[in-house]
């Protein structure tokens, strides 16, 4: 037997998040029974993660560790995230990678719309990093992206999940003109927790955005949502709800936030499903057109059926 003992230094690994490494270790404590998901290993799932390698995509659903990957993969459905897969914020709660960003693929509208014909998708999500290092956000890479998908796929619907673009004037406006379907753009957590949670947003300039986009087109269905066991209250909560209403949302998602790695916002509380149900009901109370709201919901979870249910329910206001 010979052994090989390899003398040269290895480059140092990249740290994913090298503004939480100083941070103390939190503890990630034992999930309830009622938060379980199959692991990935389906067919569907491979078929799925083959396509979006071919085309050379950055997926969400793989960067930020969905845990519903497994069921949204099988059934081909998938979340391209945009730009790239280094993000500029550093979100307490995030696992996308942070640092500075590589210049924009001017080929990645057309890659997406080849991966939307060859999953054949009926109904699409697009999001992206925060690209705060670009003078729009990416607000003119988004329109590009949707328009590349009406072209080649005219009967797919589009749903997109932006940043806040914050400080990027007539960045949103560019957006809306490319009319997606569906415009949603996650609030993440309640105002108390902004500093810690979510320092480089701004609650009342998110809140404003959604409001915004119904004011430059009506049309466009509006969507946010939030994660709960990250320390907020109940009153809280449903505050943001009717802060929501006034800005005329559509859709309202709210799923438990899990702890990606030690360095990350520890989970201070796991919501239980009652809990959930209960903001459910008083989120149709309110007055939303929709609401998800489970231990496991995410923004993008189910969006395709979700969809066809908020063009029903718009319609059934509508008639009334």
């Amino acid at each position: 037997m010979v052994t090989v003992i390899d003398t040269t230094k290895p480059e140092k690994a990249k740290l994913r998040h090298p503004e939480k490494a100083h941070k103390p270790d939190s503890e990630i404590t034992k999930k309830p029974d009622w938060i379980r998901v199959k692991a990935p290993v389906s067919k569907g799932y491979r078929e799925t993660r083959n396509i979006v390698q071919a085309n050379n995509l950055v997926t969400v659903c793989e960067e930020a560790g969905c845990p519903n990957i497994g069921e949204c993969w099988d059934k081909k459905h998938a979340t391209f995230m945009i730009m790239g897969e280094i993000c500029t914020r550093a979100c307490a709660f995030c696992n996308v990678m942070t640092g500075k960003p590589n210049a924009l693929d001017q080929s990645e509208p057309e890659n997406v719309a080849k991966a939307v014909v060859e999953m054949g998708l009926k109904h699409v999500v697009i999001t992206s990093v925060d690209r705060d290092d670009l003078d729009d956000g990416g607000a003119e890479h988004f329109a590009q992206v949707i328009g590349a998908i009406r072209k080649a796929s005219p009967e797919t619907t589009i749903e997109i999940l932006t940043p806040d673009f914050l400080r990027k004037d007539g960045a949103l406006e560019v957006v809306v003109a490319a009319k997606p379907d569906v415009f949603n753009h996650n609030l993440e957590t309640v105002a108390s927790n902004y500093l810690t949670v979510r320092p480089g947003a701004r609650y009342f300039h998110s809140m404003r955005l959604l409001q915004r986009v119904k004011e430059l087109d009506p049309t466009i269905f509006t969507k946010s949502g939030i994660m709960v066991g990250l320390g907020e209250t109940r009153n809280e909560v449903l505050q943001l709800m009717d802060d929501f209403r006034v800005a005329d949302v559509d859709f309202l998602t709210i799923g438990q936030y899990l702890q990606p790695t030690r360095k990350h916002h520890r989970v201070v509380s796991y919501v239980t499903p009652d809990e959930f149900k209960s903001y459910e009901t008083n989120a149709y109370a309110k007055g939303f057109l929709m609401v998800s709201a489970s231990p496991l919901t995410r923004s993008s979870h189910h969006a395709g059926d979700d969809f066809a249910k908020l063009k029903a329910a718009r319609d059934a206001k509508n008639a009334k």
